[in-house]
């Protein structure tokens, strides 16, 4: 069963943090919550396999910023 990858997998992270906050600059807060949304959906979209996706979701839900060693638990 494929597993949610936690360990670094960005070609070029700082290009992709220059481009999400580029894609939020000058939006109000309701118009980037909808940026969000509709990002979340489309990488769900982009993963697809039911498993992941709620592994990523209990991962997400928790308190502690997520890891390796924590997503194992």
């Amino acid at each position: 069963m494929p597993r949610l990858e936690l360990n670094p997998n960005f070609t070029d992270p700082d290009a992709f943090y220059a481009a999400l906050t580029e894609t939020h600059r000058e939006r109000s807060d309701e118009e980037s919550e909808r940026i969000n949304a509709r990002l979340v959906l489309l990488f769900a979209n982009h993963i697809g396999d039911q498993a992941v996706l709620e592994e990523a979701l209990a991962i997400a839900g928790r308190t502690e910023a997520p890891t390796a060693e924590t997503a194992a638990r």
